[in-house]
C-alpha cells in the first residue's frame, strides 16, 4: 500500500514533490527547512531555522497519524557543520527516551539558502 501524505498546515512543498509517502508501515518524509508556515519565509538564524523545521516535521507526521516517537531514522543535513553542537541542543528537545539513528552532514547549499534541513523516516507498526 502506497499513500501520499498532504500535511495542509505545513508549508508548501518548493519543488514537484510530496510532504510524505506512505509505504505500508512507514513513513518517508521529504525535507523540511525551517519556512513558517503562514508566511512562508524563513526563521531567523540555524536555531530557530532547525525549531521550525522540526515542528514541521511534526505536522507533517501528524498528517500521516504519526508523531515524533514513530520516527526510526532521520537525516540532518547543515550548512555549516560547526552548527553541530547548536543544533544537538534542540534536536534533543524533542527526540527523547529511545532516539531514532541518525546521520548528519554538511551540505553545499539547501533549499532556499537555509541553513538546517531535516528528513525521517517513521515505523508505525
Amino acid at each position: 500500500m502506497r499513500k501520499t501524505i498532504h500535511a495542509e498546515k505545513a508549508p508548501a512543498a518548493v519543488g514537484p514533490y510530496v510532504h510524505a509517502v506512505q509505504a505500508g508501515d512507514f513513513v518517508y518524509t521529504s525535507g523540511q527547512i525551517g519556512l513558517i508556515p503562514e508566511t512562508g519565509v524563513l526563521a531567523e538564524g540555524v536555531e530557530a531555522q532547525a525549531e521550525q523545521a522540526l515542528q514541521n516535521i511534526q505536522t507533517v507526521l501528524a498528517a500521516a497519524d504519526a508523531t515524533l516517537a514513530d520516527v526510526i531514522k532521520t537525516t540532518v543535513f547543515l550548512a555549516d557543520i560547526n552548527d553541530f553542537a547548536k543544533i544537538n541542543e534542540i534536536y534533543a528537545k524533542y527526540f527523547k527516551g529511545e532516539t531514532p539513528a541518525r546521520s548528519c552532514v554538511q551540505a553545499g547549499a539547501l533549499p532556499k539558502g537555509a541553513l538546517f534541513e531535516i528528513e525521517v523516516v517513521a515505523y508505525k507498526g
